[in-house]
């Protein structure tokens, strides 16, 4: 998650669209997947800032929070609702006015975003086009940040040595070196991160 507009890393502004609604975080000592919970205020402990992520079917901003310690990065998304859902914002003072109204601030208000019409792009006839490797990168790490915030990893495909095999030479931009077992876990890990964020369950423009 790290394609920036103002040079803040792993954070995000606004624009695009969205659909649904949805709810906020109940209180308790851990949150699902996603680390420990701020006592008291239902949110994941961890830096907090926005992200916005332009795709072809579903553009927006989200809230990603940065884990601390041992606890694992995600993508928000309240627990107290079945399914979960994610809030999704139009503009970034929608974001800025969502975290000051559950007594939160953010770590950092600039804008990073994860251009997921490139990837896109690129599946659209992976054995012609150029890798376009930064934003797959970010796009692998949104979609298991996604996975996590909504206690729902098992839509991914489960990862193994050939997908640390493709994430070390994606990482060095060294798409070239893949396996075409690798670069085949790469489109259907992809692909399914994709269909994950397109069909995810969102609340839009959230208070």
């Amino acid at each position: 998650m790290t394609t920036t507009d103002d040079e803040a890393t792993r954070s995000a502004g606004a624009t695009g669209s969205v659909g649904a609604d949805g709810a906020e975080h109940g209180d308790g000592d851990v949150g699902g997947d996603g680390g420990r919970i701020v006592g008291g205020t239902g949110w994941p402990d961890g830096g907090l800032y926005p992200y916005r992520v332009r795709g072809r079917e579903r553009s927006g901003t989200v809230l990603w929070i940065g884990g601390r310690d041992d606890d694992p990065d995600q993508v928000f998304a309240p627990a107290d609702t079945d399914p979960r859902r994610v809030p999704v914002f139009v503009t970034g003072r929608q974001v800025r006015m969502y975290v000051r109204r559950h007594g939160r601030r953010l770590d950092d208000s600039r804008t990073a975003t994860l251009e997921l019409v490139r990837v896109q792009h690129w599946l659209d006839d992976p054995a012609r086009r150029k890798v376009p490797a930064g934003a797959v990168l970010e796009a692998w790490n949104f979609f298991e940040d996604l996975a996590r915030g909504l206690a729902s990893a098992h839509l991914l495909p489960d990862q193994g040595a050939v997908h640390n095999g493709a994430y070390d030479k994606l990482f060095g931009d060294e798409c070239d070196a893949w396996t075409p077992e690798e670069r085949g876990a790469v489109l259907e890990l992809l692909a399914a991160g994709v269909e994950l964020w397109n069909t995810c369950p969102v609340a839009a423009g959230p208070r």
